[in-house]
């Protein structure tokens, strides 16, 4: 617990102290971070490396069956909203099993953790070609979720632990960008095996990708070197959680970051079933390679933290709102050409804000990281289910402009919450101005 401020300044307290002296003023307390990594520090490549391999093989799984939605609905004789689930299934699996993990990575670890789920995750995905029915594969699609959970529930706390805070943003946003080569490459594979020998060989491919990207991890990942385990129990959680919920600015960043996966749910779900019909009729191998703009959004959420140095937290927010707001209405225009640019926006806004949100939270709690970090992937990913279910739907029952109005009043939500902030930052630096000035 901080001392109470007595009112006394800075120099006042300094003067009376007997300590104060030029030479003990440089006796600093031993830096907190000295033993952290640091860009270019030993072990610090290894674990972009080892994270990077995490975030391809979580994207990959999560999405597995994301560009394979109008072969499936073809195979199985289903409509795009049912078809759509086995996409939500395993994104609301995985909103459910964030928070619990999240605790049994404070009791063991989050290598561990991470290390476990991988693993279950990815012999799953060897069993999900098999499934003989659209029941068993939505079924195994959440299991494969919650097992997938352990990931982004400890990923974020052990990079805030492990890394020192001026290269948390760069740090994470590494992790962001191997989420979105996984989101491309496993739509880009199933798409061309899928054209080839059909939907279940595809999952089988990726099943196979996420099996490689397990070991690499294990192979890589560090120790952890500033965890310390401590159990948490079903009150000490609720009131964790409890004591997050209550934050503000951590309610704010959980909405937003909400509000952002909605519209990328909704996009990428649906976008499928556009390309493949009129007026485009592309081939389904042709809708997968068009998943390369995934590429966009490695790039963006890698440089996230520049744009957060030059614009902040909230100027980076309002960019990637309004990218993404571009995007989605560039989409809207019967032109292959029109469409792509649209997704490229899309994509890229939406990965420069999930990447600002995401740091922030780690940035903002000072305090149980796993659960502050769990309750905005829990929200990022409810939003993921929402927007795929409720993009399909419009999309059954209006078509495209419908997916698109859907996201733009996602878009609309994020940016309020954004100026809500601002005003109220703005609003207390003037009352502290004139504090200062009485």
């Amino acid at each position: 617990m901080p001392p109470a401020d007595t009112g006394a300044s800075v120099t006042d307290r300094a003067a009376a102290s007997p300590q104060s002296s030029p030479d003990s003023s440089t006796a600093a307390a031993p830096d907190p971070e000295a033993g952290k990594l640091r860009p270019g520090g030993p072990g610090y490549r290894r674990m972009s490396f080892a994270l990077f391999a995490a975030g391809v093989a979580t994207f990959a799984l999560l999405y597995s069956t994301q560009a394979l939605l109008p072969a499936i609905s073809g195979d199985l004789g289903v409509s795009p909203d049912q078809a759509s689930w086995t996409v939500s299934a395993a994104t609301f699996g995985l909103a459910l099993g964030v928070i619990p993990l999240s605790a049994v990575s404070e009791r063991f670890g989050r290598r561990t953790l991470m290390t476990v789920s991988l693993s279950v995750a990815a012999l799953i995905a060897m069993l999900v070609p098999f499934a003989p029915s659209l029941g068993a594969l939505i079924a195994l699609r959440g299991i494969q979720g919650v097992a997938l959970a352990g990931l982004p529930a400890s990923a974020m706390a052990f990079l805030a632990e492990e890394v020192r805070a001026k290269a948390l943003v760069a740090a994470i946003g590494l992790f962001v960008a191997g989420n979105s080569i996984g989101g491309m490459s496993g739509r880009i594979v199933t798409g061309w095996v899928a054209q080839a020998w059909g939907w279940r060989a595809a999952l089988a491919a990726v099943g196979v990708l996420a099996v490689v990207c397990a070991v690499t991890f294990r192979l890589l990942v560090p120790k952890a070197r500033h965890f310390a385990p401590r159990s948490v129990g079903p009150r000490a959680l609720a009131r964790t959680l409890g004591s997050h919920l209550a934050d503000p600015l951590l309610r704010r960043l959980y909405a937003i970051g909400g509000l952002f996966m909605t519209v990328f749910g909704a996009v990428y779900t649906v976008i499928g079933y556009r390309l493949v019909s009129e007026p485009f009729n592309l081939p389904q191998g042709i809708v997968g390679s068009i998943f390369v703009v995934y590429l966009v959004g490695t790039v963006s959420s890698a440089a996230a933290g520049q744009l957060v140095a030059r614009v902040g937290r909230r100027g980076a927010l309002y960019l990637a709102v309004g990218t993404t707001s571009t995007g989605l209405l560039l989409s809207l225009a019967d032109s292959v050409a029109a469409v792509l640019a649209g997704l490229i926006l899309i994509t890229a806004g939406f990965f420069a804000g999930h990447a600002v949100a995401s740091s922030s939270v780690s940035r903002t709690a000072k305090t149980a990281r796993a659960q502050a970090s769990a309750l905005y992937q829990c929200a990022y990913y409810v939003g993921s289910s929402l927007g795929g279910a409720l993009g399909a739907a419009a999309f059954h029952a209006v078509g495209w402009e419908g997916t698109v109005l859907l996201g733009l009043a996602a878009m609309l939500g994020a940016a309020s919450i954004t100026l809500y902030a601002t005003r109220k930052a703005v609003a207390e630096r003037r009352l502290l101005h004139l504090e200062k000035a009485a």
